[in-house]
């Protein structure tokens, strides 16, 4: 366990191994900022996810858009919508899919309950899947592409849902992780190329891993109280990079408190899907 950034965060977040560029980037959501290569980007508005599209370009995800961002000239262009016309609302977590899509959650900017939803966007459009949520987290895919999985925090159930063979849910999502009676608030995800979910889990100072079946395997501890995301990343996908929070923290944060972190595990990430804009 190292600290990777010391940049303290206040709501650090989206952490994205970039393969092509062999870099992590991740956001500040409240400070509307982007993180990695040594260098602080600032935006006008609530960034807080990304997709990789080419070795220079990043797909964004913002409280109103989707835009892409070239990394070395600072471009930015417009791609769709993202509940423009909603000012309660800020986008919250995502990731790109085995398909080339995106999907991201929203959020109330004051966690206003049931205010959020999950959208997809694929081939140029971006249409909702579910709605009614509280605070999105967990998006991540199985390696075999067969399933997606997301959270309601406020619920403590990470659900699952089968896809089709172009990435669109089919069926009814189910409960695959419940965590209430632990009283555990799952927070970012992502699978590993054995299919095993590594989740933050709010509030607890770790990162939870679980077994293709939602098995409880071990914990990753981290220093940090409010850890946000995982990542993995690193030449051979094998460290796990992890963002943090000192949102709400007040007084009580500690000197590692909003940082990110690098663990190295014995486990292999799945390289990160491309997003074709």
């Amino acid at each position: 366990m190292s600290v990777f950034d010391q940049t303290v965060c206040t709501l650090g977040e989206g952490p994205l191994w970039h393969p092509e560029r062999q870099s992590l980037f991740w956001f500040d959501i409240l400070e509307k900022r982007l993180y990695g290569e040594g260098r602080m980007r600032q935006f006008d508005e609530h960034v807080s996810a990304a997709g990789w599209v080419d070795h220079d370009t990043l797909l964004i995800a913002s409280e109103t858009q989707l835009f892409t961002y070239h990394l070395e000239t600072g471009a930015q262009d417009h791609v769709a919508p993202l509940e423009a016309d909603n000012r309660v609302t800020r986008s919250n977590d995502g990731r790109a899919d085995p398909f080339g899509g995106f999907w991201i959650g929203s959020m109330g900017k004051n966690a206003e309950s049931y205010a959020g939803t999950i959208h997809r966007y694929y081939r140029g459009a971006v249409e909702v899947l579910f709605e009614g949520i509280t605070v999105s987290n967990a998006i991540c895919f199985t390696p075999d592409n067969a399933f997606a999985h997301y959270t309601d925090t406020h619920s403590r159930r990470i659900k699952r849902v089968a896809l089709d063979t172009e990435g669109w849910p089919k069926g009814a999502p189910t409960d695959f992780i419940d965590t209430r009676e632990e009283g555990l608030n799952p927070d970012g995800a992502v699978i590993d190329a054995q299919g095993c979910l590594w989740v933050a889990q709010w509030g607890a100072s770790r990162v939870a891993r679980y077994d293709p079946d939602g098995v409880f395997m071990g914990a990753v501890s981290v220093p940090a109280t409010q850890a946000s995301c995982p990542a993995f990343g690193g030449t051979d996908l094998d460290v796990l990079y992890v963002t943090s929070a000192t949102m709400g923290l007040g007084d009580a944060a500690g000197p590692q408190d909003g940082k990110t972190f690098a663990i190295q595990t014995q486990a292999r990430g799945q390289r990160e899907h491309r997003v074709i804009v």
